[in-house]
């Protein structure tokens, strides 16, 4: 998933560290999320964005894959 967590991170002048702390999670896990080597839950991208007092949509962007929206077209 696309996000912009490192770009609202520098806005805010927070390190990776800082952020996991006020999240509850570690360093590693908000350089994983900004790498996009790994999705955060809803819970957690909620915990983000509070932090950001933005919505999540603002920072992580969904994106629906080519092969999904083919499928659906599929259907009909």
């Amino acid at each position: 998933m696309k996000n912009r967590l490192k770009e609202f991170r520098e806005i805010f002048k927070l390190t990776q560290e800082q952020l996991g702390e006020l999240v509850g999670v570690s360093r590693q896990a908000i350089n994983s999320i900004e790498t996009e080597k790994f999705e955060p839950s809803i819970w957690l991208a909620y915990d983000i964005s509070k932090v950001f007092n933005c919505s999540i949509e603002d920072i992580f962007l969904l994106k629906i894959a080519k092969e999904n929206q083919d499928h659906d077209k599929a259907e009909v």
